[in-house]
């Protein structure tokens, strides 16, 4: 069989999404060859007929979840304010986060087995923060709603690469720590820690206090939100 042959093979297709559904049910240690082929009803050999062993494997895993990832955030809908854009990118991130967390942490190479997919880049130095082409599409989704925010007038003429990426460490620190359990299950996280915390990165850009809640308040419109989760800085109207 040949690599493009491979690579189209709905084998190797299933093999990924059983990789994915086991890590999310049993975590990383249950990825393992024989398992993720008795899964699908195929021999243990498919693995490696198919992507060379295990670390090829993980690797298409991760690239997948970036692909979902990117899916996520471009779903998030565009409006005439692109702040409230950028917050409902920003809640859409999390949500991601929040239900695929296993997949999440492999993708950022925080499991064990680990993988990195692709290169990691220096966002600061080479604009990207990776070399692969689902990870660069993810984080371009940031990077022009960034853009968008900036040419709006409300921060300063920063450069959307840096801004993208003080806005992605504010959401994957947070993340992390609530997937983690830090942070609760209730949304009171989101309420007293990640929406305080983007309003203030977003004041510190530039942008007034009453627009970015104005804003927030937009978002959290269109957002499907539990009720605590709903009382971001702004948003505490909409629990009257």
């Amino acid at each position: 069989m040949d690599s493009s042959s491979k690579r189209s093979s709905p084998v190797r297709q299933r093999l990924i999404e059983a990789a994915i559904a086991v890590l999310e049910q049993n975590g990383p240690e249950g990825l393992q060859a024989r398992k993720l082929a008795a899964e699908i009803g195929a021999s243990t050999m498919a693995v490696y007929t198919h992507f060379g062993g295990m670390p090829a494997l993980l690797e298409e895993v991760a690239r997948e979840g970036f692909r979902r990832f990117g899916r996520c955030l471009a779903g998030a809908a565009r409006s005439e304010d692109p702040v409230a854009d950028l917050l409902a990118m920003g809640l859409a991130y999390r949500e991601f986060a929040r239900g695929n967390s296993q997949l999440y942490r492999l993708m950022f190479g925080l499991t064990t087995p680990g993988t990195r997919v692709g290169g990691h880049r220096d966002v600061t130095a080479e604009g990207e923060p990776t070399s692969h082409a689902e990870g660069i599409d993810a984080f371009n989704h940031l990077v022009d709603v960034i853009e968008r925010v900036r040419d709006a007038g409300r921060i300063g003429q920063a450069d959307a690469v840096v801004v993208a990426g003080q806005v992605w460490s504010t959401i994957h620190g947070f993340v992390l720590l609530e997937i983690a359990g830090f942070f609760g299950d209730d949304g009171e996280g989101l309420a007293q820690v990640l929406g305080p915390l983007i309003v203030n990165v977003l004041v510190g850009l530039g942008d007034s206090r009453d627009a970015v809640e104005r804003s927030t308040r937009a978002a959290a419109a269109r957002t499907q939100l539990d009720a605590s989760a709903r009382r971001l800085p702004g948003q505490h109207l909409l629990d009257r």
